[in-house]
């Protein structure tokens, strides 16, 4: 039985991560605005955002005039603020798995990952990839036969040495490589979260996953299943904020059912289908970087809608004039 300090600390964190990431309907913050010069050089920039209202519900309908977008003080200009459907409905969604996961903790879920594939529109290409030794292991590459992708499941391998020394690692150089297209690149990552490499507070391995997820514009979606493993310790709690922190930056949804509790997949599965399909494509112009290889700018995202959560990376990608 779980301690009442326990649940306490546990509501009052995931209280902050939750509203870390969010932005809610509401007065817009006080800010001292500038606007860019309209001599300056402009790119534009293309975010993912994902609105939901309360408890996972459809939001209600939301257009560019509802938006506004602020990069430290400066508000910047939106251009467009599109629903992610019709010709701007394709995704590729990798789901990730961690090769160190506990076996039974992904095998007994075989039924509803395989339906949650099959569920997915034909606009969505699916992968199955493995997380291991720093790296990815193609189970299934993109495809919309999502049947065929589904029959590729596979139990990880467990826990041995070599065999995934961080998840982040291998996320990283998935997210590098990842081949440009105009479709959306989301991944669902299903892990303990734990960093073998570092598995204390401000892991550079998690920090560096972060950085370069939101370079390569990707979405990540997390599943923790620590589960029985590392009940009630402290590397438990560091790996599940290590998980909530990745998806929250990148925008994505983090998915905690708590430590001594078995994960079950159904209504997970339920609130992301809900969430990829009530996400828009937002452009906004930004001054181009003049950094070489351009850089990574800070965003705030408002809207004048009420009760309207709005999901996106903390940070966007600016080219500069060698990107």
């Amino acid at each position: 039985m779980r301690k009442p300090a326990l649940l306490f600390q546990l509501a009052v964190v995931s209280a902050a991560l939750v509203l870390a990431g969010a932005s809610f309907a509401g007065p817009r913050p006080r800010v001292h605005e500038k606007s860019v010069p309209p001599d300056v050089a402009t790119v534009p920039v293309t975010v993912v955002v994902t609105a939901l209202g309360p408890n996972f519900s459809a939001p209600p309908a939301i257009s560019k005039d509802d938006i506004s977008v602020y990069s430290n003080q400066t508000r910047e200009n939106v251009v467009s603020f599109d629903p992610a459907r019709g010709p701007q409905a394709g995704i590729q969604l990798a789901i990730l798995i961690d090769d160190d996961a506990s076996p039974s903790a992904i095998g007994s879920h075989f039924a509803e990952i395989k339906d949650f594939i099959n569920a997915q529109p034909k606009t969505t290409e699916v992968g199955i990839y493995y997380a291991t030794a720093g790296t990815v292991r193609a189970a299934a590459k993109f495809s919309s036969d999502h049947e065929a992708v589904a029959s590729k499941l596979r139990l990880p391998l467990g826990h041995f040495a070599g065999a995934s020394p961080s998840v982040y690692l291998s996320l990283q150089d998935f997210a590098r490589h990842w081949p440009k297209n105009d479709m959306r690149h989301e991944v669902l990552m299903i892990a303990s979260g734990i960093d073998r490499l570092h598995p204390g507070l401000q892991s550079p391995y998690v920090d560096e996953a972060i950085h370069q997820v939101q370079k390569s514009g990707v979405v990540v979606h997390t599943i923790y299943t620590g589960g029985f493993r590392l009940a009630n310790s402290f590397e438990q709690n560091v790996a599940w904020q290590n998980l909530s922190r990745l998806a929250e930056d990148s925008g994505g949804q983090q998915f905690f059912q708590g430590f001594e509790t078995p994960v079950n997949f159904l209504p997970i599965f339920r609130q992301l289908n809900i969430a990829l399909g009530n996400q828009y494509a937002l452009t906004i112009d930004m001054p181009r970087s003049n950094r070489k290889n351009g850089e990574l700018r800070p965003i705030k995202i408002r809207t004048e809608q009420r009760n309207v959560h709005l999901s996106y990376g903390s940070q966007v990608f600016v080219p500069g004039p060698g990107s």
